[in-house]
């Protein structure tokens, strides 16, 4: 029971607390349409990210792996133990990008203009970005996770909160993928691979230049409906197409 305690805990914190992250980052560091604006990151609606929930379970697990010493030098021991963070956390992105991009033909993000990607979907930068963020998990977190889910057990409050944020996760999760299912639908239909933020984006500019408010938690919410905006990226992406091969 603690186990699954401790998992359920980690994945709030970590989907929650890696949305923020995402939030800040785009806005300060992102590139493309959406570059300096406050975006809402990922498919789902509410403020939270399901694979930096996995992720960070998936460094818990690693972390408690400590004990196992495979080499006996204290340093490097902490390195390698590291390094798997950070090739546990590039795989765990690497299958849910695939999972996206060959089901669902969408792109949640896209690394193809960095060196060293593998489709667009993981690179040398953001693994080392993950060996530093499982240093910084492994140091200042994991230490207090056992006195955290001690103090979550004896607290029915919190335990509460925990079950209403799974049920709100589920329901959102639920819609969210009806919509990916129709973004799959016309993805097959004229065979193209859909950039995410660029359809959110695009509803945003309709949003603005109609002078009706954009919703942060409802990007997709718009007076039009969504078909049209994708017929209208899939007629302007034929059309650059066409200009490239003349």
């Amino acid at each position: 029971m603690n186990v699954f305690l401790t998992l359920a805990f980690l994945f709030f914190i970590g989907s929650i607390g890696g949305w923020c992250l995402e939030v800040v980052f785009r806005r300060f560091f992102g590139s493309g349409r959406s570059q300096h604006k406050w975006v809402n990151p990922g498919f789902c609606t509410g403020p939270y990210l399901p694979i930096y929930g996995l992720g960070l379970c998936v460094l818990y697990l690693i972390a408690s792996l400590e004990s196992v010493r495979l080499i006996e030098h204290p340093v490097w021991s902490k390195v390698c133990l590291f390094l798997a963070m950070a090739v546990c956390m590039t795989l765990l992105e690497y299958i849910g990008g695939v999972i996206l991009l060959k089901y669902f033909h969408v792109r949640l993000w896209d690394y193809r203009g960095l060196w060293g990607n593998i489709q667009g979907l993981i690179c040398p930068l953001f693994s080392l970005i993950w060996a530093c963020l499982g240093a910084v998990y492994y140091f200042l977190i994991h230490p207090h996770i056992l006195e955290a889910v001690q103090w979550l057990s004896q607290d029915l409050a919190f335990s509460f909160v925990i079950g209403v944020f799974f049920g709100v996760f589920t329901i959102d999760l639920c819609r969210s993928l009806q919509l990916m299912n129709r973004l799959k639908e016309f993805a097959d239909k004229y065979q193209l691979v859909l950039r995410f933020e660029n359809i959110k984006e695009t509803i945003r500019e309709h949003q603005g230049t109609s002078g009706r408010k954009h919703t942060f938690f409802r990007p997709f919410r718009s007076d039009r409906p969504l078909s049209e905006y994708l017929k209208e990226m899939r007629d302007s992406f034929e059309s650059r197409s066409k200009k490239k091969k003349t």
